[in-house]
């Protein structure tokens, strides 16, 4: 067991929510940058890191109480294929780590709002699925060995964990066999704490087709797993979706859905329209479906981010006067 205090519950213990960032990759992308590219978001790291700090900086004035990182689509495998030897690959992993630190530090220097906390920056861990880039992270069968999958993880883990990340977020999962070798993963890193997020197919299942019920149930007495949730998933199946989860853990629930646009692996656009218009009141209904910590992926933006901070904070102060 970790000797480390779980930074969620910390969080928690004090505020009605945790507020997470919105999209880094389309936020990017709204910046100027091209990422139709295998390394997507992690492209950025080799050509100009310090727009990711900007975003990081963005979401933190936003309102955001943690970043995740640049590192979803970072992994040795992916910089390999670029020519990018081990030993390089492991530090632009933990560059993600060390840019997200600074724009919070930097942020909180200059903050003056006394009724938010200290954010954290949360290692992202993106599938196996990812590095594939063809969107098996929405389908989750990728028919390796748990070995594979566990050699394909570690060295990133280790990375943000050397790099001093507060927890890692292991999100866009679609598969069980894939959350259950991050689980065991887990346990290398005694002094890690992370949250898991499944991709789903539905309401009721992750990805793959494993129940979400069955999931929440699985990771309940895992130590280190310290939230379990959703991302990525569009909008209309996020309060159903808690609602499963929020019957079967005790843990902290968390969402964080896209902006309910569809995306063509094969194209690498998105298509159809916007639904999260009104994040603030969307997020009451989560908050009311059992979800703790709440923010938005892909598409969604600082603005998004500043309307969940702006209901939740403000009422906090009116709670505490």
């Amino acid at each position: 067991m970790s000797s480390k205090i779980d930074p969620i519950e910390s969080i928690l213990s004090q505020h009605s929510i945790m507020i997470l960032d919105g999209a880094l990759a389309t936020e990017l992308e709204a910046h100027g940058c091209n990422l139709d590219d295998p390394l997507w978001s992690a492209r950025v790291l080799l050509e100009n890191p310090e727009l990711i700090y900007r975003v990081h900086a963005d979401y933190f004035r936003a309102g955001a109480d943690c970043a995740i990182t640049a590192s979803y689509q970072a992994t040795i495998d992916g910089f390999a294929a670029r020519g990018i030897k081990e030993a390089e690959a492991i530090e632009l992993i933990k560059k993600t780590v060390q840019l997200a630190k600074r724009a919070r530090d930097d942020f909180w220097k200059e903050n003056r709002e006394t009724n938010r906390p200290k954010p954290l920056v949360a290692g992202s861990v993106g599938p196996y699925g990812a590095y594939l880039a063809d969107g098996s992270e929405y389908v989750g069968n990728y028919g390796v060995t748990d070995e594979t999958l566990a050699e394909f993880h570690r060295p990133r883990i280790s990375a943000l964990v050397e790099a001093g990340a507060d927890l890692l977020a292991f999100e866009t999962i679609p598969s069980l066999q894939e959350a259950r070798v991050l689980d065991s993963l887990l346990r290398e890193f005694p002094d890690t704490y992370a949250w898991l997020s499944f991709s789903l197919k539905n309401e009721e299942e992750i990805s793959e087709g494993t129940m979400l019920a069955d999931c929440a149930r699985l990771f309940e007495n895992s130590e280190q797993i310290v939230a379990i949730g959703l991302n990525c998933a569009p909008i209309n199946v996020v309060t159903g979706a808690i609602q499963e989860l929020s019957a079967n853990t005790n843990k902290p629930i968390l969402v964080y859905p896209n902006s309910g646009e569809t995306y063509n692996a094969e194209t690498k656009t998105w298509h159809g329209h916007e639904q999260c218009n009104a994040f603030d009141s969307q997020s009451e209904e989560w908050y009311k479906a059992g979800a703790r910590l709440i923010g938005g992926c892909c598409r969604t933006t600082p603005q998004h981010i500043e309307e969940i901070s702006k209901k939740w904070r403000s009422s906090e102060v009116l709670l505490h006067d």
